[in-house]
C-alpha cells in the first residue's frame, strides 16, 4: 500500500475446458438412453403374444426356476420332433430309468443299514461313498491313514476289506444290473526295477481281486460287465495325488434301461 491508496489484486479464471462443463452432462444422457431403452423394451412386451408376456414374467419372479422349466420345455419339444413311435419309446425308457434311480436309491440305503448295524463296519462306515451317477450307482471303498485294504503295492486284499466287499455283494445278488468294478490307485509310481508293471497294472489286478470276493459271495459271473483299472488317471483328491483316499474300489451298478439321445 503506497500513499495511502489500496492496491487492487484483479484475479482472472482461465478456463482449461475449452467451453464444456465436465462429464456430468454424460451421466444425464446414460441415463436418459436407459430410460428410453426401457421404454421401448415395455413397448415391445405389451405388443407381443399373451404366451411370450407370461414366460417374460415367470422370468423375473423366479430367473433360476424359469431357466431350468425351459430346458425341460426344450427337451420335450426336441421329442416332440420325434416319430410318434420312437418319442413314445423315449419317454417310457425315461419312467422307467426313473423308476431304476428309485431302486438304487433303496439298494444304498440298504446297504448304508447293513454296514451300520453290523459293529465290524463302524470304523470303515467313513470310507465307503455311494452316489448316483450317469452309469448308474457308484459304490467307492476308499483306503484312509487308520485303515487299507490293500498290502502296500500288491493286489492282496486284506482280511477286513473282503469281508467288507462280502458285505457289499449280498445285496448286489437281489438285483439283475451288470457292473463295473474299477481299480484305482494314488501317484506314487510303482518301484519295480524297471520290469514294465505299473500303477495301470496294479490298479486294474486290484479290481480283479475285488471281482474274485464278491463273487465268492455266490454272484453270477455273468452278471460282471467290465473290469477297469485306471491307475493315478481319476483322482478324488485331486489338489494331494498322494491322498489314500485316492486309492479305492469303485463298484457301479449299471442302469439298465438306456437313454436314447436326439438332437434337437
Amino acid at each position: 500500500m503506497k500513499g495511502g491508496e489500496d492496491n487492487i489484486i484483479v484475479v482472472k479464471k482461465i478456463n482449461k475446458h475449452g467451453g464444456h462443463h465436465g462429464g456430468a452432462w454424460k451421466v444425464a444422457y446414460a441415463d436418459f438412453v436407459t430410460a428410453m431403452m426401457a421404454l421401448f423394451i415395455v413397448l415391445w412386451i405389451l405388443g407381443q403374444e399373451e404366451e411370450i408376456k407370461k414366460n417374460v414374467a415367470g422370468y423375473f419372479k423366479d430367473p433360476v426356476g424359469f431357466s431350468e422349466k425351459m430346458k425341460a420345455i426344450s427337451v420335450l419339444d426336441g421329442m416332440m420332433q420325434l416319430p410318434t413311435d420312437v418319442a413314445t419309446d423315449a419317454i417310457d425308457k425315461i419312467k422307467q430309468r426313473e423308476q431304476e434311480v428309485e431302486k438304487l436309491n433303496a439298494m444304498k440305503d440298504s446297504i448304508i443299514n447293513d454296514l451300520s448295524s453290523n459293529g465290524e463296519f463302524t470304523n470303515l462306515m467313513d470310507q465307503v461313498k455311494m452316489e448316483i451317477v450317469n452309469e448308474g450307482l457308484r459304490i467307492e471303498m476308499m483306503e484312509s491313514n487308520d485303515n487299507v485294504f490293500f498290502e502296500i503295492g500288491t493286489s492282496q486284499l486284506r482280511p477286513e476289506a473282503q469281508k467288507l466287499l462280502k458285505e457289499i455283494g449280498k445285496n448286489l445278488i437281489v438285483i439283475p444290473n451288470r457292473l463295473i468294478i474299477e481299480g484305482h490307485t494314488d501317484s506314487r509310481p510303482y518301484s519295480n526295477d524297471g520290469g514294465g508293471y505299473t500303477n495301470f497294472e496294479l490298479s486294474t489286478d486290484r479290481a480283479n481281486s475285488a471281482r474274485r470276493v464278491i463273487l465268492s459271495g455266490g454272484l453270477d459271473f455273468g452278471r460282471i460287465d467290465e473290469v477297469r483299472g485306471y491307475a493315478d488317471t481319476r483322482l478324488l483328491d485331486k489338489k494331494d495325488p498322494f491322498n489314500l483316499v485316492n486309492r479305492r474300489i469303485s463298484i457301479i451298478i449299471k442302469f439298465a434301461t438306456e437313454i436314447p439321445k436326439w438332437k434337437n
